[in-house]
């Protein structure tokens, strides 16, 4: 099913379901920035938060990674992953540029698997494959405790809504 959400208010198509809190989280599969295969199965057993970002060579999507990598270290149990379109060896060079270290960079350049199951992947126009910005929190269970779809790709997300519930999924 096709959705519509905004960059700089016009319009984008967004293609995949829009997932919801209870949902079963989808199994995908990414591309590490050590080039190795990183499944949902993979990271079983801790709570997650999926963040998608159109690339990390943008403003916004730097400082949300960067957000997210400072706050890494106040969550204990949770493993944050940034995931985008950009390649795994571009992502390597930003994540040491950048000084990220506690966030995992994952690519989803080869299939868009992600994208399409997530209800993240741009259908047309200039950002064709890109994805759009949303955040995911998968507890322990793979049951989705939180999902936001950012209505507008140029904002950040709700920082706030996404780790108090990563906080409580694990236990915090």
């Amino acid at each position: 099913m096709a959705r519509n959400i905004t960059l700089k208010g016009n319009p984008v198509t967004i293609e995949g379901p829009e997932l919801k809190v209870g949902d079963t989280a989808p199994d995908f599969t990414l591309q590490g920035v050590d080039m190795s295969d990183v499944t949902l199965a993979s990271t079983a057993g801790k709570v997650r938060i999926l963040m998608t970002v159109p690339s990390l060579d943008t403003p916004v999507c730097d400082k949300e990674t960067r957000r997210f990598n400072e706050e890494a270290a106040k969550l204990p149990n949770v493993e944050i992953a940034a995931i985008s379109v950009d390649l795994p060896m571009a992502m390597k060079r930003w994540c040491g540029a950048a000084g990220v270290e506690k966030v995992r960079c994952l690519s989803d350049h080869r299939a868009t698997d992600f994208g399409r199951k997530y209800g993240v992947l741009i259908k047309g126009g200039p950002l064709d494959r890109f994805l759009a910005r949303a955040i995911f929190v998968v507890d322990k269970g793979n049951k989705l405790v939180h999902a936001e779809y950012v209505p507008e790709i140029a904002q950040e997300p709700n920082y706030d809504a996404a780790l108090a519930a990563a906080r409580k999924a694990a236990g915090g």
